[in-house]
């Protein structure tokens, strides 16, 4: 072999150990750069993960929330009118209980058979608030009815106050 062929050799051989150096220096360089990278993304698909899934669980509860706030609502409109129906039973026994003070619901107490027994003291239509007519007879309908028993209410009724039985006032 010739020093020309030795040389020749030597010098692609010198071109190859360099180029091998460089490559090893790039590849010592990027692999670091390309790690980082692979770990930043790795990361952040891990990040875009637990952001979907706190996400979807806080959208489940909020799901479930609005639907016990609704059956919440049911209820409460459910309570509003079970109070609205209470307060109207009272004022329904307030108002019977007025009437049975005022003596205008007498015939609800005295059942058929005992008519005559309380014929004197039932159903008088006295106001003994004085709020209808300073305690006189608040019945004076009665007086139009033409039956015998309101007639005979309506004059037993005059003759207390003092009036002619049988004679209508004007």
């Amino acid at each position: 072999m010739s020093t020309g062929v030795v040389a020749a050799i030597s010098t692609g051989l010198i071109i190859l150990i360099v180029v091998a150096v460089v490559l090893i220096i790039a590849l010592l360089v990027l692999l670091p750069r390309m790690r980082a990278k692979a770990q930043e993304q790795k990361a952040r698909r891990e990040l875009e993960g637990r952001r979907e899934r706190v996400a979807t669980e806080n959208r489940d509860q909020a799901g479930a929330r609005e639907q016990q706030a609704q059956v919440a609502e049911q209820k409460a409109a459910m309570a509003q009118q079970a109070a609205e129906r209470e307060r109207a039973e009272a004022g329904r026994l307030e108002q019977e209980a007025q009437m049975h003070e005022r003596g205008l619901a007498d015939d609800q107490l005295i059942d058929d058979h005992e008519r005559d027994r309380f014929d004197g003291v039932a159903g008088s239509g006295v106001d003994t608030e004085g709020a209808g007519g300073a305690g006189r007879d608040t019945n004076i309908a009665a007086e139009s009815a033409g039956s015998d028993y309101q007639q005979g209410r309506s004059d037993e009724a005059r003759s207390e106050r003092g009036d002619e039985p049988g004679r209508r006032n004007s």
